[in-house]
């Protein structure tokens, strides 16, 4: 199946709604991602650095394609406020043909 044609959805989070709203425009700006849903506010609980750690975060989901992710990891890795973001891609094994279709077009280089 061609990189163009395997589809993910791709979560992270961040601390604050303006900074989960400029992740996803800056990511669907550059067509790196077909859109963006925010959820939030959401409670995370995690260790970190030794420590077990509350906060209250947002979380974006991006749809994009296998070959667009490269990309987009690095920009979020490059745009994100976090030392270490959350980066999870999931595959999408199921989905309506013209979805999908909308999402090949609209991430298109």
């Amino acid at each position: 199946m061609p990189q163009d044609d395997h589809y993910l959805v791709v979560a992270t989070t961040t601390d604050s709604a303006d900074g989960a709203r400029a992740l996803a425009a800056g990511a669907v700006e550059r067509r790196l991602a077909a859109c963006a849903q925010i959820d939030g506010p959401l409670i995370s609980v995690y260790r970190w650095r030794g420590a077990i750690e509350t906060a209250t975060e947002w979380r974006v989901s991006l749809k994009t394609t296998v070959a667009r992710y490269p990309e987009l990891e690095a920009h979020l890795k490059a745009e994100h406020s976090y030392d270490e973001p959350e980066i999870i891609a999931t595959d999408v094994v199921a989905g309506s043909a013209g979805y999908l279709a909308w999402l090949r077009t609209e991430t298109a280089p």
